[in-house]
């Protein structure tokens, strides 16, 4: 929890580097409240599926900046520009990849690991 709150207190950083935990742990923390708040809908509004749940539409735009900020970060911390975010299976392959130790030209390295 406490990657997904420190990617939450960066709201709409785009700089800087964002270590491979906080960012998967951002991402699961988001798909699993996306989807505890689909089955809540679901239960109290019968015949509507998880797929079209209004809840989490609400917080899918809520938490799209911080879910592009913290994946630019990701992508700082590698040592690559933070528009290779927008390339969907070679953002994937890069976001797996270790971190650059020290310093590189988007800045030192984060201090969560």
């Amino acid at each position: 929890m406490t990657y997904y709150l420190e990617a939450l207190r960066k709201y709409a950083l785009f700089t800087g580097r964002a270590g491979k935990r906080e960012y998967w742990y951002f991402l699961i923390a988001n798909v699993i409240i996306a989807f505890v708040l689909g089955t809540i809908e679901s239960i109290f509004r019968p015949g509507t599926s998880i797929n079209t749940s209004i809840l989490g539409a609400v917080y899918n735009l809520i938490i799209f900046i911080p879910t592009l900020a913290v994946g630019m970060r990701r992508m700082h911390d590698i040592d690559k520009s933070g528009w290779l975010y927008f390339i969907p299976i070679y953002n994937l392959i890069l976001a797996c990849k270790e971190g650059t130790r020290g310093s590189n030209q988007y800045g030192e390295e984060p201090l969560l690991k």
